[in-house]
């Protein structure tokens, strides 16, 4: 743990480093404290499998909380954040990676049925990190290839306040060049935009895509509007 600490620091930065130190000593603190709960302390379940199962939801949505604050438990789930700083590597992918490792390692000296349930464990646990740590910044991507463009773009920006993107595009067998609106909404948006859409081009080619996580103008920063007329107030 001193060694991943150090890498942490030098890599990661200090503020990092303060953070995870500070995760480090609380985490005993805090696990002593529930232990003096006989409940907790001699386990609420004998079932493995429960134990696999809901111990993986608990340890993926407290060790997203962690990750999201900037900061680590400490261990193994530095390297980690190492590697998505520096390669970009999804952090619960290289997490799995690191803990299938060990414990195949273990299956040599250890009970099987054990290591199978250690598995099932940490299956779980990246399952809920990943979604933990795009909760809330996950949004839809729509690109829409229509004769209409111009009329669904309009809509786009007046009705839903959405930013858009034309590119120009043209048809594989046709050659018929037209424009394609590139825009993103929120999830909750989707079922307006597919009923605005049909409304002005029933034949409209509809491309919608989930993405883990947006930035810039009308997300991570502010909208700005640009008066276009009286009439027209376009996002920027």
């Amino acid at each position: 743990n001193a060694v991943m600490f150090v890498l942490g620091l030098v890599i990661l930065g200090k503020k990092f480093a303060m953070t995870t130190l500070i995760s480090t000593f609380f985490y005993p603190v805090v696990l002593e404290f529930f232990q003096r709960f006989p409940t907790i302390a001699y386990g609420i379940t004998r079932d493995r499998l429960m134990a696999s199962l809901f111990g993986g939801l608990f340890i993926g949505f407290a060790l997203g909380i962690v990750i999201r604050a900037g900061a680590s438990t400490g261990g193994m789930d530095i390297p980690p954040l190492i590697l998505n700083k520096k390669f970009g590597l999804p952090v619960s992918v290289m997490l799995y990676t690191f803990d299938f490792v060990i414990l195949l390692g273990q299956m040599l000296f250890s009970d099987k049925e054990a290591i199978l349930y250690g598995i099932l464990l940490v299956m779980t646990y990246t399952i809920v990190l990943d979604k933990v740590l795009v909760f809330g910044r996950a949004q839809t991507q729509v690109k829409i290839i229509s004769g209409k463009a111009e009329e669904i773009n309009t809509v786009i920006n007046r009705e839903m306040d959405r930013g858009s993107t034309l590119i120009h595009t043209a048809t594989g067998y046709l050659r018929k060049e037209q424009d394609m609106i590139m825009t993103v909404i929120s999830n909750r948006q989707l079922a307006q935009l597919n009923r605005l859409v049909t409304e002005i081009d029933p034949n409209a080619f509809m491309i919608v895509a989930r993405v883990n996580e947006v930035s810039g103008k009308g997300f991570t920063l502010p909208k700005k509007r640009v008066h276009l007329s009286d009439d027209h107030v376009f996002v920027k």
